[in-house]
């Protein structure tokens, strides 16, 4: 663990010539059914994370699918030996654990490890076996910007579900194109990092001139902290943290559009 923390933090290192914020932070979290149908070799069921997050150059899309091959590096010869990423993920699965990584190229990478958590005792397993509690819903506009198909597919399934009126957009630009033509919606739920030229920050700030009203819920793949400490939202706003299961959005849909 300590070496692959180690080859994390020396990656985040190299991506901040210039300087930077590097965070790094543990949580408990649960990998849902719906997050495992869409990755590969998940199972399910409750992790520790361990969160490192840096404001570097970010990685291109075309290169984060190669990352884990043994000596692929996109480092200067003689700047690295290519097998730091690729030895942490053997760490990661021989745990039966689950890497991550989210990156935008000019905004920074957050790697996020989940390894197994201990057998709950029996006060912990009373309470998950409890029913689970209706899902909020609601008969709202909401507006899904997110540039991950996937992710966004998802969202609006869930979404549609609970009864909300939804539409979507997968950038800023495309994002305004859309209230243009069906008007501002209830609630804009946007990602914060995206292509486009227009952060999810900078899109609701456009919003909120045309419509003062709309509502404001921001999701990302980079933790809350590592958001707000380098400066990409301000604190107090209201956050959805990627990967989330369908009760947490609608929980937290329907938290921002009753404040």
């Amino acid at each position: 663990m300590e070496t692959a923390i180690l080859n994390i933090v020396l990656n985040a290192r190299d991506a901040m010539p210039q300087g930077g914020k590097l965070t790094i932070e543990t949580g408990n979290v649960e990998l849902s059914e719906d997050y495992a149908a869409q990755s590969v070799e998940v199972t399910p069921g409750q992790y520790v994370m361990m969160a490192l997050s840096d404001t570097g150059s970010g990685i291109a899309p075309e290169v984060l699918d190669r990352i884990f091959e043994p000596f692929f590096t996109t480092k200067p010869v003689g700047k690295g030996t290519g097998l730091g990423l690729s030895m942490v993920h053997g760490f990661v699965k021989q745990t039966g654990g689950h890497i991550q990584i989210y990156s935008e190229v000019g905004h920074g990478t957050s790697v996020k490890i989940f390894l197994p958590r201990a057998d709950a005792d029996a006060t912990t397993v009373v309470k998950s076996a409890r029913a689970p509690a209706a899902l909020a819903t609601g008969a709202e506009s909401i507006l899904v910007v997110e540039d991950d198909p996937y992710v966004r597919t998802f969202a609006v399934q869930q979404l549609r579900r609970l009864g909300y009126k939804v539409t979507e957009a997968s950038d800023g630009p495309s994002a305004l194109h859309e209230i243009s033509r069906s008007g501002a919606p209830d609630l804009l739920f946007t990602d914060v990092i995206m292509p486009g030229g227009m952060t999810g920050r900078q899109l609701a700030e456009r919003v909120g001139q045309v419509a003062s009203g709309t509502k404001v819920l921001y999701t990302s793949g980079y933790t809350e902290n590592s958001i707000v400490h380098h400066g990409r939202l301000d604190p107090g706003v209201h956050l959805l943290q990627k990967p989330y299961k369908s009760d947490k959005l609608a929980k937290k849909v329907r938290e921002v559009l009753d404040l």
